[in-house]
């Protein structure tokens, strides 16, 4: 269908693997559950990032009409992570389809942390002594 669309228009319109990653990463921080995107281990310890840099820990391929989305994230200590988990895969699908126009075929999470809040993390370090 967006193929027919184009090719009606007499032009091709093409959307970068950074628009569509982009767009899955703000989608991902809007979600209620994800702490932070995480740009990968390195030296042992997860970076944290912020919404300045969204591209990080979000991996894209774009074709014509399709695209597919890998993601790592962080998510908050307490909250059911296959919960928090879908409802990220249904936001950003919407989100990169009503934007791009784009189908998306699959959406991979890999889940590399948890996040504490201050009075959880103390109350951990406390029962870890």
């Amino acid at each position: 269908m967006a193929e027919e669309q184009l090719n009606m228009q007499g032009g091709k319109i093409l959307i970068s693997d950074d628009v569509v990653a982009t767009i899955a990463g703000l989608a991902a921080l809007e979600t209620p559950g994800i702490s932070a995107m995480s740009g990968g281990l390195s030296d042992g310890w997860v970076k944290m990032l912020s919404g300045k840099n969204v591209q990080k820990g979000v991996s894209v391929e774009v074709g014509e009409v399709e695209a597919s989305i890998d993601l790592r994230v962080i998510v908050m200590y307490g909250i059911p992570i296959h919960e928090v988990c879908r409802q990220l895969q249904l936001n950003i699908r919407e989100a990169v389809q009503n934007m791009t126009g784009l189908c998306v075929v699959k959406i991979n999470v890999k889940v590399e942390g948890v996040a504490f809040k201050d009075e959880e993390l103390k109350e951990f370090q406390r029962i870890s002594k």
